[in-house]
């Protein structure tokens, strides 16, 4: 049984007492564990302290409303009681020394769209260099090694388990993805993040962060607290927010690459052109021009593709094998992927945008790659940002020529309600609440060099309606689709 003192968790207490395992969960605590105790959305962990307590905790650590909430089942138990001012980020550093091992090289991203991209680009780069590597996110664990996860950026034991286990397996290499949530609540703060990227800031998560300041500021909690002091940040200058971004990070004596077509940008995209099957573009870096292709659809996956270049350039990659590799990058899961191609030649893609920024972008990005109407099949996640729903319908008929409307992951709001808050924004849309009957009517619109975005669920395999996770994959709908009225079925 692997032991280690509190002391070597980097705990002080009363007692260096030897901790057999970490748990926040009171119903899987052992004896000799240390169980952390958190203030919830609706409940403060401390009242499960009385059942971790039984199950044989060694440690407490919580903070001190937790301390008051369960001082008579602790005065009463031999168990050790530690008090932290940010609980979160003490346990989330105790539990990268509990597992003890990470890749030699990680870094992470953060910004509203875009991470899993830059993330899994990061991973691919490395990858063409010849490195043992992966990404870690949304979609679970990709490349040398892989797992799934079951948030973007997990609690510190399921991610330090992955990042040990990851290592154990030889990876020395990894991006990460890295959420206001899981920043807001220091789940990194574990993690040796030697380069920082930022892709862009626009609404999205204000049911739980409320303002967008607050959001802004969990977001740079990546920059100004997980970043290690002689790291770098690695910036998309072109967003609204990138020079704010530079400005902390400046603040802080770290270094910073720029990547954006400003005309100050480290990384400078001098000249963009999309075709039929991806895009060409004309960077300069250092002084240096030189033309690179990529075949990923959006202009957006552009941007994306040289903020992981220049993540890999910061974490000691050569600039000239970084440049090459680009041209053999491949579209990312759910990331404005070609999911079918209809008899006509129009093309069914499927991305995972879920703001008003990313619609807009998405749709905006993919028609410099067609030349006949494009279609957008659109909706909203219910238990989320109502805020943001008719921005996105608008968004969407700013941008598309046809605007389908439909259910996303309604979960336990009324389908209907949320299908009209984003038609708001699109009232001369077509509304359409079953999604596999919303995808067949808008493939059944496609005439011959037109295109079809199904934005909202990306990669996902499933469609959450009230409590339940019904079979549902927009790739795989489109495909059946496509097979149907084109006669291949």
């Amino acid at each position: 049984m692997t032991t280690k003192t509190l002391s070597q968790l980097g705990l002080t207490a009363a007692r260096d007492v030897a901790i057999t395992g970490v748990a926040l969960d009171s119903r899987v605590v052992e004896a000799g564990f240390l169980f952390a105790a958190f203030a919830g959305a609706h409940v403060h962990g401390a009242n499960f302290i009385q059942y971790a307590l039984r199950q044989g905790a060694a440690a407490i650590l919580t903070d001190p409303m937790g301390a008051e909430i369960a001082k008579e089942e602790l005065a009463a138990s031999e168990a050790v009681l530690i008090i932290a001012d940010e609980p979160r980020q003490t346990f989330a550093r105790a539990t990268s020394l509990w597992f003890g091992a990470q890749p030699e090289t990680m870094v992470a991203v953060t910004g509203t769209n875009g991470k899993t991209s830059v993330a899994t680009f990061v991973r691919m780069i490395w990858e063409e260099m010849g490195k043992p590597a992966v990404n870690l996110g949304t979609t679970g664990v990709e490349g040398h090694w892989t797992a799934p996860l079951a948030h973007t950026t997990p609690d510190p034991i399921t991610l330090h388990a992955a990042l040990a286990e990851a290592t154990q397996n030889g990876v020395t290499y990894a991006a990460m993805e890295a959420s206001s949530h899981g920043l807001d609540q220091h789940r990194l703060d574990g993690c040796h993040i030697k380069v920082a990227g930022f892709t862009n800031f626009t609404q999205d998560h204000l049911d739980y962060h409320e303002t967008f300041e607050a959001y802004f500021a969990a977001k740079m909690g990546l920059f100004e607290r997980v970043l290690v002091e002689d790291g770098t940040a690695v910036i998309n200058i072109d967003d609204a927010m990138g020079p704010r971004v530079k400005q902390l990070c400046v603040a802080r004596d770290l270094k910073v690459i720029t990547v954006g077509k400003a005309e100050d940008a480290d990384l400078r995209i001098l000249d963009h052109r999309l075709d039929a099957t991806g895009q060409t573009l004309r960077i300069a870096w250092q002084g240096k021009a030189r033309t690179l292709r990529l075949n990923v659809m959006g202009q957006f996956q552009a941007e994306n593709a040289l903020v992981a270049a220049g993540m890999v350039i910061a974490a000691a990659g050569a600039a000239d094998e970084v440049f090459d590799s680009l041209a053999h990058l491949k579209t990312v899961r759910g990331r404005m992927e070609l999911a079918a191609t209809r008899q006509n030649g129009a093309a069914v893609f499927v991305d995972y945008a879920h703001t008003p920024d990313a619609v807009r972008s998405a749709i905006a990005s993919l028609r410099g790659h067609i030349i006949g109407k494009l279609v957008a099949v659109i909706g909203a996640g219910g238990d989320r940002d109502s805020t943001k729903r008719p921005l996105m319908g608008a968004a969407a008929a700013a941008t598309a020529d046809v605007v389908i409307v439909t259910d996303d992951n309604p979960r336990s709001e009324d389908p209907a309600a949320i299908r009209a808050a984003v038609m708001e924004g699109c009232p001369d849309a077509i509304n359409v609440a079953d999604r596999a009957e919303a995808i067949l009517r808008a493939v059944d619109m496609l005439e011959e060099g037109d295109a079809l975005l199904i934005a909202g669920k990306g990669h996902e395999t499933g469609q959450i309606i009230g409590a339940d996770v019904l079979p549902f994959d927009d790739v795989e709908q489109a495909s059946i689709s496509v097979a149907a009225l084109d006669g291949m079925m």
